[in-house]
């Protein structure tokens, strides 16, 4: 079973390209997606996270935005989350790569938004593809969003490993900046031919 990584910096597309590869019948393991259930009601990480950062959870588990006060602009508290949630992560990585070894899967996509910035061995997976965009692209996308500021966007980059160095590293870049059709057509292009062993631009 072929294992790729997907990456790219906040606001480069990369959900339209996970989208892309869930269409075409890739499964998808989503990083984002499963920090959001372990720290739901009932998620392994509620109990942890408000051990380590009192009054940061409710009913329905992690209140995100106090846990966001909490360790914004403390690199100390940043490192005691991340030490909590990335063992659970990678323990819910390692559950769907056994589910779907056991399916006969060809070819799974792990969708980790800092798999750079959090991990330093690389191995275990076939490719790495990084989606990118212009950086004027990637900030009138992200002002977009719902309560993001100029602040809180400059304090999301800098804890983010730079795109130019992202797309250095890559084995597969896919532009986004063009169109989502454009994103769409790299990303079957990808899966049709399975990819060789050359970098190259989708």
């Amino acid at each position: 079973m072929k294992i790729w990584g997907l990456t790219g910096s906040i606001g480069m597309g990369k959900s339209t390209a996970s989208g892309a590869f869930r269409r075409l019948g890739v499964p998808i393991f989503d990083a984002d997606a499963a920090v959001h259930a372990l720290q739901a009601k009932g998620g392994r990480a509620v109990r942890p996270i408000e051990r380590a950062f009192p009054g940061t959870t409710g009913e329905d588990g992690v209140v995100r935005e106090r846990l966001r006060r909490a360790v914004l602009g403390d690199p100390a508290a940043l490192k005691r989350l991340e030490a909590i949630m990335h063992p659970l992560v990678r323990d819910e990585q390692r559950r769907f790569l056994g589910r779907e070894r056991g399916r006969g899967r060809r070819l799974v996509v792990l969708d980790i938004p800092l798999l750079f910035e959090t991990r330093t061995d690389l191995s275990e997976f076939d490719r790495i593809l990084v989606v990118s965009a212009p950086a004027a692209v990637q900030r009138r996308r992200v002002l977009r969003r719902k309560g993001m500021t100029e602040e809180r966007l400059d304090a999301i980059l800098a804890r983010q490993m730079p795109d130019v160095e992202k797309r250095r590293r890559a084995d597969v870049i896919i532009r986004t900046g063009l169109s989502r059709r454009h994103a769409e057509a790299a990303v079957r292009r990808l899966v049709q031919t399975q990819m060789g062993g050359t970098r190259r631009h989708a």
